[in-house]
Order: structure tokens, then C-alpha cells, then sequence
């Protein structure tokens, strides 16, 4: 048997890709330096697969900041906008992603997404109806080729055809089908490249296919890789797929002409009973994804090579036709286990990351050679994983779980009812029309890491440091009162991550050094472990506020993250349900939510950025699996608040149209979200489900450092106007500006008060 990787973290083991590009940005480094980083990167991350031994190694895999953006390019799907530019064009594939603001003109980025059920976001294709869909560029071949001149042998990865379509926004009038034949062509031509090359496999990734297909997309699928498959000539093609099962075409996609098929035997619940009930074919490779890609812990053999004699039992399938695969990319997980050495033994021997996950596929391999359970049971391998699965898991707590049990219908319902509330509110605050306020960081100077880094060195104490972040805080206040915001924020200098300064004041969490995971472009993020049960030690924000709140006359929101964000921004248990989780640390925000208000904060604000992150890709698992306990795990942190207590929330990066409902069954009283990247389509569903709560559509963009002018602002406004009433609109950007600069940061909010003053005078 062997085994694979469909894909490995880009950024390094030290994040060495994102400080590269961000010098890059800055103009530190020119554009040759930053490829020979990307290029050592590459080489590293190439011989850590041939050093464990791993047979299907992945090319193209890397990329600069996404993915789906590298196909787009591949394909020449590039808006004329970008076209447009005088610039190179590395800078044009940054415009795309990052925005462009300079000599050569002024651009917005594309839209980015949530990539399915992950916390990973890709840039959103665009075709225009001139678009000429063909091959373009050497990066995938040229990357190929890096890889044979050290002597190793690849399967270069591209988004599928079928997914790339799916995924994109026709922009204009043509259609999804007027692009399908270019499609087809580029990808055939593709293929032909690479034989060329000599490669052996090329993989083609298709996750698409786990969502809820209907009949033409299983049609359109179908008629894409007849053509495909019909000129694959000498190379064997891998199709891919991930994050779930494909029970809409699993016939289809068995009968068609692919030399490999990827399935997900953990996300995809049915998957097992699909192969089962309706056969593999004898003649194709079956890549079976049973290494967790997603997920930190550590693999259990014994389950995983019951599973292995499942499949084989089921299928019939022949040792030389099984590959044991990843479930998904790598790229979901840390780099390496070998950076936290600050992690107690006790703990750390529950763990894997990419590189101790490669170590696992090849253990698991060599273990399946020796045949049945009495051959592997005893070998010392075997016994030493299972060491990690036997015994009591720390950090347990009774008190924590009665009090889950304990919870009760009343405990998750706010009185009085929304519309009463809000009439309560308009007479206590006397917002004017159209308040303006900001989601709640601002941008994290080197003067706030630092003291952040001293503290955590242990150069000052405690003391020293609050007293630091309080003065953070007051000029942070000043700032925003010279501005004329109306609802103000402390800018949360105390905060490392707001999911990760959460999880370190409760209990049931530990924490990694250099954990990180990239998120979106050079953004990465550093999930905390939910590693036992949860509960709050003592106040968490409390201070801050009251000290944020003393010294103005305006409102300060106290600043919070939700219990459904913290757990899908964690890494969770394994041993618990995900439900039950959410309600333990709902308990814990409940408690911070009631002593905020206690000390006389009279606007929290709960985020939700991740809310539609973990539901599932499936609607007819939205309820049963996520939504009947997603939505009442929020409801219970705000239910025992006062009638004049104002519950902000905020989410981003995710397509909410579908769960509009649901978001207003929240019961907050005001939620500001994304909507500057996606140009505002979720204003329409807002509109026709009769959205009770006050909104707030960001009305710029803080993932690009272009500063937008007022009358940007103006005009969006007056959009969101035709479909929202006056009294229930908020301004506000689309999300924290911890990432950004402090001199674009003041200017786009001059601009955001600016455009509306003027927008409210003309009301």
C-alpha cells in the first residue's frame, strides 16, 4: 500500500512566506528575493514528504496568497480593471487579492469566502464577459520542474474545472455554460503540458462535489470531464475531493475515466456505506482519506487500520489500488509539533501536526504491510500510539458539565421581545440617524506588541503592562472623539487574537507557541486547543472597559467574542460533542456579559465572525447537526442582560443569504457584518426576510490598505438606504482593524464620519 499528501502548509514552519510578502509590500525586498524565500520553502516543504517516505508528493500546491486565485490567473480569468494596470504581474495578482492603491490607478480587491467548512478564505474568480478562458503562465509547470531537479517526482494539484466554475461570478450577462468549452480545453491542454514534463499523476481537486448537486450540475460535471478524460493520454488523473461525502455522484464520478478517485472517510459520513453498497471500481486507485487534515490530534491506528480493512473487505479492492491519503490539505494544520516546547509531555503526546502527521501516514503504512490485527498489535509502534488513547484526559470538571445539564429553555430566551427593546434603546442612547462605530480593534502598533512581548518575557509585571494598555486605550478613546464616531471602542491593546485571549482566561484550554495556520493571503492565525471542560476563572474583560467607559461621556462597547466563534476558531475535542462544548463556554461568556453590565457598560457587542464556518455543507444537516444549537448557544450569553442593554454582534467572510432567518433569530439588537468585498448582495435578503435587527453592512474593506474616499461611502450608503430604513442603519468598516496601518486606519474613518454627516443630513 502507499500513501499520499494532497497538500502542505505554504507559509513555513516559521511563518518565513508571510513576513517575506509583507516585506514585499512594503518595498523591502524586490521581487526576486521574495521567490527565492518562496523557493526554499518549496524545497523544504518537498524533502520533509520524500523524507517520511510519502509516495505522492503534491506540486503547485504552494501559492503566494490563495489557491483558487492562482487557477483564476492560470486560466486568464483577470478582471479588465487588473488588467488594466501598469504594473508586473506578481503586483496585478496581489491587486486582485489585496486591492491596489497607487501610480498605476486605484482597484478594490475581489470578494473572499470562507473555503467550505474551514476557516481558510479564497479569493472569489470573476469572469466578465470578454474573459478569454486560456492557459496562462508557468508557475505550476515551473514548480514541477523545481521539484524533479531535486530528484522528486510530483503530482501537480490544481482546483477542478468543475469547482472553479461553480465557485466563480459571472459578472456580466454570458453564463457558466458560455465558458465551459474554453474550460475544457485549458485543462486538456494542461494535461498534454505535463506529459510532456513527464508526470506520472496530475490532481485535479473537486470539492464541490460534496455540496448538494443537482441534476445539471452533476450534467455539467459529467460533460467536463468526458471531455477531459476523452485526451487524458499518458497521464493518470486523481480526482480529489474533501470535507464531506459525494452520495449525489458517486455512480457518476466511478463510471467516469479517472485513474484515481479521493475520498474523505471522516467528514464524509456516508462515504463508507457509498463504497459498500455500490462498489469501487477494480480498475482505479482508490485514495482514502483517513489521516485527519483538519484536526491536531493525534491519529489513532488501531481505527484507522480497522478502517483500511473495512474499505478492503467492501470493495474487494487489491492492495497496489489503496492509497492511504490525508483527508484534506495539510494546510488546515500547524507545521510542526517540534516549535512548542513549552508543551508538557502529558499533553503534547496527544498531538500531530503536518509534519508529525506525515511521520503517521508513513507508521500506518508500514504497519498495514505486516497484515492482520495479531501481526501489528505487537509491534512497538503500534503500542506506543495507543498509549495516547488509554487512561483519563486531564482537565475534566463534573461542576462544568452539571452546569450544561442544569440549562434550561427559559435560560436561552430574552424578554422583552426585540421590537420593545429597541424602542427602549433609541430613548436611553438618542443615536442620531445612521450612528456611526467600528467593530472593535484598531491596529496593533509595534509600540502594542511589544509591551505584549515584555510581558510575556516577564521583563515587566502585570502591572506595568495594564498600565500601558491603559494608555493605549485612552488615546485610542481621544482618537475616536476627535474623529465624532458615536459608538466607541477601547481598541482592544490587551488582546492577542480574539479567540485566543478568550481561551487563555478559561479553563480547559492550552496553548501552542507557533501554532499557526494560515488564514487568508499572509494573514495567519494561532487556534488554542480545547483540550478538557471549560469554565471562566475570574472577569476577563471587565477592567478594560470600565476603564475605556470612565473616560468619555459616548458609549464604549465592551468587546466579546461568542462561544460558536471561539469553539470554530479552537481546535475542539474529539471525546465531546461540539454542541456540548459551546454551551460550556456560552456559561463562560454569559457570566462576562453580566459583570460588563454590572460595571455600568450598556452596549456588548458578542461576535460571531465564524458563525456559518462550521455549518455543515449539506442543508438538510443544517439543523440537526449545527443550527439547533448554534443559534441557542448565542441566545444563552445575552438572555439575562437588561432591556436596555444594547447586544451587538458581527460576522464576516461567509455567505449569509441562506441562514438570514436564523442570524435574526439571534434576537441581538444590532449586527455589523462583511459587506463591502461581496458589494453588498446580502442587502437584498436583508430586505426580503423583513430582518428585524439594526444592521450595520461594512461599507469599506479592511483587508486592503486602500483608504476609500467619502464619496465611496456616500454611494454605498445610499445603496444600503434603498433597502434598509434610515432608523435601523449602521456605519461601520467590515471588520477590526488590528491588521492595518495607523494613518490609513484615521483616514478611512474621517471619511466613514464624513460621508455620514452628509448622508444624514440629506435624510
Amino acid at each position: 500500500m502507499k500513501n499520499a499528501v494532497i497538500g502542505f502548509p505554504r507559509v513555513g514552519k516559521l511563518r518565513e512566506l508571510k513576513f517575506a510578502s509583507e516585506k514585499y509590500f512594503r518595498g523591502e525586498i524586490d521581487q526576486n528575493t521574495l521567490e527565492e524565500t518562496s523557493k526554499e520553502l518549496r524545497k523544504e516543504h518537498w524533502q520533509w514528504q520524500k523524507q517520511a517516505g510519502i509516495d505522492f508528493i503534491s506540486s503547485n500546491d504552494f501559492s503566494y496568497y490563495d489557491g483558487v486565485l492562482d487557477t483564476a490567473v492560470l486560466l486568464n480569468a483577470v478582471p479588465g480593471v487588473y488588467r488594466d494596470l501598469d504594473v508586473s504581474n506578481l503586483d496585478r495578482y496581489f491587486a486582485m487579492a489585496r486591492g491596489y492603491q497607487g501610480k498605476a490607478g486605484d482597484v478594490r480587491a475581489l470578494a473572499m469566502k470562507k473555503w467550505f467548512n474551514t476557516n481558510y478564505h479564497y479569493i472569489v474568480p470573476e469572469i466578465e464577459d470578454d474573459t478569454k478562458i486560456s492557459l496562462n503562465g508557468e508557475k505550476a509547470v515551473a514548480e514541477f520542474e523545481e521539484a524533479k531537479a531535486l530528484g522528486i517526482q510530483t503530482k501537480p494539484v490544481f482546483t477542478g474545472a468543475f469547482t472553479f466554475l461553480k465557485l466563480a461570478k459571472f459578472t456580466g450577462k454570458k453564463t457558466i455554460c458560455d465558458f465551459v468549452e474554453d474550460t475544457i480545453a485549458s485543462y486538456v491542454q494542461l494535461l498534454e503540458r505535463f506529459a510532456s514534463l513527464g508526470a506520472e499523476w496530475i490532481q485535479f481537486d473537486e470539492p464541490y462535489l460534496v455540496k448538494d448537486l443537482t441534476k445539471e450540475d452533476i450534467e455539467l460535471f459529467e460533460k467536463i470531464y468526458q471531455a477531459i478524460l476523452s485526451k487524458k493520454g499518458s497521464v493518470k488523473v486523481l480526482l480529489q475531493t474533501y470535507f464531506g461525502d459525494i452520495r449525489d455522484c458517486y455512480e457518476n464520478v466511478t463510471a467516469l475515466a479517472f485513474d484515481g478517485i479521493g475520498l474523505d472517510f471522516l467528514e464524509g459520513r456516508k462515504t463508507l456505506q457509498l463504497i459498500d453498497e455500490k462498489g469501487f471500481p477494480k480498475d482505479k486507485v482508490l485514495f482514502a482519506g483517513l489521516v485527519n487534515g483538519k484536526n491536531i490530534w493525534k491519529c489513532d491506528y488501531k481505527k484507522v487500520l480497522n478502517s483500511l480493512e473495512e474499505i478492503r473487505n467492501k470493495t474487494g479492492i487489491s492492495e497496489d489500488n489503496l492509497v492511504l491519503s490525508t483527508s484534506c490539505s495539510l494546510l488546515h494544520v500547524p507545521y510542526t509539533l517540534s516549535n512548542e516546547t513549552a508543551l508538557k509531555e502529558e499533553v503534547s503526546k496527544h498531538f500531530a501536526f503536518a509534519l508529525e502527521k506525515l511521520l503517521e501516514l508513513k507508521e500506518l503504512k508500514e504497519l498495514a504491510a505486516k497484515g492482520g490485527i495479531c501481526e501489528y498489535e505487537k509491534d512497538p509502534v503500534f503500542v506506543e500510539n495507543q498509549k495516547a488513547f488509554s487512561g483519563e484526559r486531564l482537565y475534566q470538571d463534573q461542576g462544568v458539565k452539571d452546569r450544561v445539564k442544569a440549562l434550561k429553555d427559559s435560560d436561552f430566551v430574552r424578554l422583552p421581545k426585540r421590537s420593545e427593546r429597541l424602542k427602549l434603546q433609541e430613548e436611553v442612547f438618542g443615536f442620531p440617524l445612521l450612528p456611526t462605530t467600528t467593530i472593535g480593534s484598531f491596529p496593533q502598533t509595534d509600540a502594542v506588541k511589544k509591551n505584549r512581548a515584555s510581558f510575556r518575557k516577564g521583563e515587566i509585571d502585570k502591572v506595568a503592562y495594564d498600565n500601558q494598555v491603559f494608555a493605549f486605550i485612552e488615546e485610542c478613546i481621544r482618537k475616536q472623539e476627535q474623529i465624532g464616531i458615536d459608538v466607541l471602542v477601547h481598541g482592544e491593546y490587551e488582546r492577542n487574537d480574539m479567540v485566543e485571549f478568550f481561551g487563555e482566561n478559561l479553563e480547559g484550554y492550552v496553548f501552542t507557541q507557533k501554532a499557526w495556520v494560515q488564514s487568508y493571503g499572509t494573514r495567519c492565525v494561532k487556534p488554542p486547543i480545547i483540550f478538557g471542560d471549560v469554565k471562566r476563572k475570574a472577569p476577563i474583560t471587565v477592567e478594560y472597559s470600565k476603564f475605556a467607559q470612565s473616560l468619555t461621556k459616548k458609549p464604549v462597547k465592551g468587546m466579546l467574542t461568542g462561544p460558536v466563534t471561539i469553539l470554530n476558531w479552537s481546535f475542539p475535542r474529539e471525546d465531546i460533542s461540539l454542541k456540548e462544548m459551546a454551551f460550556q463556554i456560552g456559561i463562560a461568556i454569559r457570566e462576562e456579559v453580566l459583570d460588563l453590565e454590572n460595571a455600568g457598560i450598556r452596549i456588548i457587542q458578542i461576535d460571531e465572525a465564524a458563525l456559518k464556518e462550521k455549518l455543515p455543507i449539506r442543508k438538510s444537516d443544517w439543523y440537526s447537526e449545527y443550527l439547533d444549537w448554534a443559534i441557542p448557544a448565542f441566545r444563552l450569553c445575552h438572555s439575562g442582560v437588561k432591556s436596555d442593554t444594547q447586544i451587538h454582534t458581527h460576522m464576516c467572510y461567509s455567505e449569509f443569504n441562506e441562514i438570514i432567518r436564523d442570524i435574526d433569530n439571534m434576537d441581538a439588537d444590532v449586527i455589523s457584518f462583511e459587506a463591502s468585498r461581496s458589494k453588498l448582495h446580502i442587502l437584498d435578503a436583508i430586505k426580503e426576510s423583513q430582518f428585524e435587527t439594526e444592521v450595520g453592512p461594512g461599507v469599506y474593506d479592511i483587508h486592503s490598505p486602500r483608504v476609500p474616499s467619502v464619496q465611496e461611502i456616500v454611494d454605498a450608503l445610499k445603496t444600503m438606504l434603498d433597502r434598509i430604513a434610515p432608523e435601523k442603519l449602521w456605519v461601520n468598516p467590515d471588520c477590526g482593524l488590528k491588521t492595518r496601518g495607523i494613518p490609513e486606519t484615521d483616514a478611512s474613518l474621517m471619511n466613514l464620519v464624513e460621508a455620514a454627516k452628509i448622508v444624514r443630513r440629506s435624510l
